[in-house]
């Protein structure tokens, strides 16, 4: 007995050492919100499951990239048998170009306020070619689903965006060329970083105009490039990468971010997940 009380003295010792370290008001204090794709091969097999592993993490928010094989009315369902929501529904580019009724419907049936592309097919290095007609259909899209839908329409950075142009990029470019009225953003932090980008510093240069946010982290001693691309074993828990994350999330709390969601590419998403939620608890101003 005499054992166990002194460990228990211990325990309480570090838990009040340990708030006695974390002074400062809470810089994260919201919940975040999850990217289904972080789950894919999960909810692809029991979306139902999954939803009550979320559930049992405190995810409330959800964006999902798929419907899963099943309707938007069964997921809808779902996630009100769970006290759940979903807040952006991502699709697409040809989906959302040549299906936008359709699209608009499944998220409206998901309760979800957005629509997000997260992909622009090109091949090759992505050209000013490519911008131009990106930001003729995005301002096409994004048009259709406010005025007919009631939607708002966001564009996820993936890297290859980053090409030079002027004195800026073609994400630069195609931000300052699509109609704010019609076409928002989510700031992927990855894929803003991996391509020598500067997340913080996007959210300052245009804090109007990203509404979503995918919180990443990129694995230490990865050199990043234009591609687009990177093995996904190279998503690591917020904290241990080489992002700026209280940096970020300082210039996300001045911008117009309405959603953060997790997003993990990782195999190994089930033990950071749970990582990347303590790190943000942890953080403070």
């Amino acid at each position: 007995m005499r054992v166990q009380h002194l460990f228990s003295t211990i325990l309480i010792l570090l838990a009040s050492q340990n708030l006695f370290a974390q002074k400062g008001k809470p810089l994260f204090p919201q919940m975040p919100g999850m990217v289904s794709y972080t789950y894919r091969s999960s909810f692809s097999k029991d979306p139902a499951a999954t939803l009550d592993t979320l559930k049992a993490l405190g995810i409330k928010d959800m964006e999902f990239s798929s419907l899963f094989g099943k309707t938007a009315a069964d997921l809808k369902k779902l996630l009100d048998e769970r006290g759940m929501h979903c807040s952006s529904f991502g699709v697409s580019y040809d989906d959302a170009l040549n299906k936008t009724q359709q699209v608009g419907e499944n998220a409206k049936t998901l309760g979800a306020k957005f629509v997000r592309v997260a992909w622009v097919p090109h091949k090759g290095p992505f050209t000013l070619e490519t911008a131009d007609k990106t930001i003729a259909d995005f301002n096409t899209i994004g048009k259709k689903l406010k005025d007919e839908i009631g939607l708002t329409f966001c564009y996820h950075n993936h890297g290859y965006e980053f090409e030079k142009h002027e004195d800026g990029t073609l994400m630069d470019y195609i931000i300052k060329k699509t109609d704010p009225a019609y076409v928002s953003f989510e700031l992927d932090l990855l894929w803003a970083f991996f391509p020598g980008g500067n997340p913080a510093g996007l959210l300052e240069k245009y804090p109007k105009r990203f509404k979503l946010m995918h919180m990443k982290d990129l694995r230490k001693g990865v050199e990043g490039n234009l591609s687009g691309g990177t093995p996904v074993t190279n998503d690591v828990a917020l904290g241990t990468g080489q992002l700026d994350i209280p940096g970020i999330l300082k210039a996300a709390k001045k911008s117009a971010i309405e959603h953060y969601y997790i997003e993990d590419e990782s195999p190994s998403y089930a033990v950071q997940v749970p990582q990347t939620m303590a790190y943000l608890k942890s953080l403070r101003n």
